[in-house]
């Protein structure tokens, strides 16, 4: 994989002529904005269910509908802009080709904020569709549909133009850029406009799993087979199992939507196969996660001596916990005791955030001092910020995960509503604790790149007074 940016180097083009690093940058600070807002909604949602709201009263500023932004902040606002920027590095440097055109990058970028600030003026204003994760207001979709399709034929150019093989990240870029246009209609226009009842719901159920096995998932993983080996000078320890993750991903994961409709009047034999094919992805995702660790092999101390390498495979490590814990909870026994509990919750914030929020900042910690030609201002605050996600994340996984079993055992056992509720909240006092960890990691984050930006900024303004006299 590393062959890619090796071949860039020799292949006519400048750096800067491939890659624009401005825009690189101002996807990051965006995604980091997004993720700020994100963070602060989630604390919200949490002070809320100790009794501690400080907002309570205020209809705009009412629970439910910043949960709904938390939830899109972090989908459309933090992990899309982010691994935008990130193709805009990484798709240049495998293909040897610019995008298609930068004017239409730039156009992409203001269009696809002004997509991801209406969403949130909607969801506040009241105006969300019925649909888990597809909220948005119906006079959005046209035009983030459109801007999906604008993606596709800003990053696909390239490819298509390119010369040699195609390697395995393109594989896995390629088909985000279909899948996450195709998912998005099926998810936002079926239900709201051609179908009902429980065929809404089993459309509903392969839009929640697929935005996040057909959007997410082929975008983390690509990038990963592009930066690992880059990092770890090395090539993938091997090609076959990288073909074996992708078509297993392609085969097994938009089968598996409707596992959140276990117990429902949709068809049976529609919920066994969720189940299964379920089942299957935690084995396609244990060879892509052996992979990973092979290509690792011989070479252990890169995790401690290499930040963005330590981001990356606790993203791998949290990956496999959460198809493991994923292909355990999707069963119809399990499905009796966790369904609608807080383990579902935990296990919602240990892939979006333990995985793929920890895949982007690793790139971030990669890429950032890179673009201004300046080390970090502090290591300490870069530990820190990793220290408190992913213990923060881990801890607050652990703790909802265990919260769930105790709440469908109560649940099971007809005790009053009002038990479970009595006895979840000093589990919920522990999950702001882990949350108000994690904002202080990103804190950090921010405050890191502030003084980074600055040394730049002061190194540059002297060189320009030096080259003056």
């Amino acid at each position: 994989m590393n062959g890619g940016t090796i071949a860039a180097d020799a292949s006519g083009k400048s750096h800067s002529e491939l890659v624009d690093e401005k825009l690189v940058r101002t996807y990051f600070m965006t995604a980091l904005l997004f993720l700020t807002i994100s963070m602060l909604a989630g604390l919200l949602m949490a002070l809320q269910l100790i009794r501690h709201n400080p907002l309570r009263g205020i209809e705009y500023f009412s629970p439910g509908r910043w949960r709904m932004i938390h939830t899109n902040a972090v989908a459309y606002g933090f992990l899309a802009n982010g691994f935008l920027g990130c193709l805009h590095w990484a798709i240049p440097r495998l293909t040897l080709q610019p995008v298609f055109s930068r004017q239409l990058s730039w156009l992409i970028y203001a269009a696809w904020q002004f997509v991801v600030g209406a969403t949130a003026v909607g969801l506040i204003l009241g105006e969300a569709q019925g649909l888990e994760w597809g909220e948005t207001p119906v006079w959005i979709d046209p035009v983030a549909q459109l801007g999906l399709l604008l993606v596709a034929i800003n990053f696909m150019t390239p490819i298509a133009r390119m010369k040699g093989p195609i390697y395995v990240s393109l594989w896995y870029f390629l088909a985000a850029f279909v899948w996450t246009f195709l998912t998005y209609a099926m998810g936002n226009f079926k239900p709201q406009y051609f179908v009902g009842g429980t065929s809404a719901g089993a459309v509903g159920g392969l839009f929640i799993h697929d935005l996040v096995g057909l959007f997410v998932t082929p975008m983390g993983w690509g990038l990963m087979y592009y930066f690992v080996p880059i990092l770890l000078k090395k090539p993938i320890w091997s090609h076959g199992l990288s073909l074996v993750g992708f078509w297993g991903l392609a085969f097994f994961y938009p089968l598996q939507g409707i596992h959140h409709f276990l117990y429902t009047p949709i068809p049976m034999f529609l919920q066994y196969g969720a189940v299964v094919s379920t089942i299957a992805v935690e084995l396609v995702v244990t060879t892509v996660v052996i992979n990973f660790f092979g290509t690792l092999a011989g070479n252990p101390g890169a995790v401690k001596t290499n930040l963005p390498i330590r981001w990356f495979y606790t993203g791998m490590i949290y990956y496999f916990l959460t198809c493991l814990q994923c292909s355990f909870q999707v069963t119809l026994t399990f499905q009796k005791i966790i369904h609608f509990t807080d383990w579902v919750v935990g296990h919602a914030h240990m892939v979006m955030f333990g995985v793929f929020s920890m895949w982007i900042m690793g790139i971030m910690i990669y890429l950032y001092p890179r673009m201004l030609h300046r080390p970090w201002a502090s290591q300490r605050l870069l530990e820190w910020h990793y220290w408190l996600s992913a213990v923060g994340v881990g801890f607050m996984a652990a703790d909802l995960t265990l919260l769930g079993v105790f709440q469908g055992w109560s649940w099971a056992a007809l005790e009053p509503w009002d038990a479970s509720v009595d006895f979840s909240r000093p589990f919920w006092i522990l999950r702001v604790i882990a949350g108000l960890a994690m904002f202080a990691g990103l804190l950090a984050f921010l405050e890191n790149i502030r003084l980074t930006t600055k040394g730049a900024l002061a190194a540059a303004r002297s060189r320009s007074a030096a080259s003056a006299d």
